[in-house]
């Protein structure tokens, strides 16, 4: 049942809730994106610390307000941290675009990416895009709420046991992860570029008059983008393996943060 009832100590735990809300949401994936406007953010993050502020009422204990802010200060870097762990598992995208852009002669031709205000690949972007609306057709946006939601439960504000140690071991991990799953994305292009330059290389001895070099960028971008048109099909597998590794990530960043984890 919600309690209706107002007093200044719920509205003190009410801003703390908030807090950790509004800094998750701003760096989450989907929710931190800089295309969707800061009222958005904003009405969104307060209208879900009403709600979980509601359902996991808590008992506020401080003294004085430096402490309060101290506090304030504790319940933002929690919500900074698990909405950066889950927001790094989308470098992956970029990462397998810009290895497909080098093996097929494209490094150099970037574009904007208003969504992340970056320069990208050109392939980064397409890849970029076409992940992410395949996780959000995944509803990885509510596995994404209901988690910050059970933060709450598992780690009640003012009740972080932050472990370093545990939180940056996790991240070394995730550079492991993000370099094997980006390379099997971009696997079926970097096999068949290597194959096509093994042939260019034996054109180039048996026919040395011509120009390999010249022609060879051009056919490696052809077969480039045939590839991948070929390939469009092994997007939701990749979505997928994204999809887990920001799974896993939430959990050790709430294990990270959890005193009895």
């Amino acid at each position: 049942m919600i309690d209706y009832t107002f007093s200044l100590q719920t509205f003190e735990y009410y801003i703390l809730v908030l807090v950790r809300i509004a800094s998750f949401v701003a760096v989450a994936p989907f929710f931190g994106l800089n295309t969707i406007p800061r009222r958005v953010k904003a009405g969104f993050a307060a209208l879900l610390a009403i709600v979980i502020a509601q359902i996991s009422p808590a008992e506020l204990v401080y003294e004085g307000m430096i402490e309060y802010s101290v506090i304030v200060v504790r319940e933002a870097i929690t919500g900074l941290t698990i909405g950066m762990m889950a927001n790094i598992s989308t470098y992956i995208i970029g990462f397998a675009g810009r290895m497909i852009d080098m093996e097929i002669g494209l490094s150099m031709a970037q574009e904007y990416n208003p969504m992340t205000r970056t320069q990208e690949s050109i392939t980064g972007n397409l890849y970029y895009y076409t992940i992410m609306l395949l996780l959000l057709m995944s509803d990885l946006y509510h596995y994404i709420i209901r988690a910050i939601a059970d933060t709450f439960t598992l780690v009640p504000v003012n009740t972080q046991v932050f472990d370093w140690e545990y939180l940056a071991g996790n991240f070394v991990t995730f550079i492991s992860d993000m370099l094997f799953i980006g390379f099997r994305i971009m696997l079926p292009v970097f096999v068949c570029v290597m194959v096509m330059n093994c042939i260019l290389g034996i054109m180039a001895k048996v026919a040395p008059q011509m120009n390999m070099f010249a022609v060879g960028i051009q056919i490696k971008i052809f077969f480039g983008y045939a590839i991948l048109v070929v390939t469009v099909v092994l997007l939701p597998k990749a979505a997928m393996m994204i999809v887990e590794e920001i799974k896993m990530l939430l959990r050790l960043a709430i294990r990270g943060m959890y005193a009895n984890g």
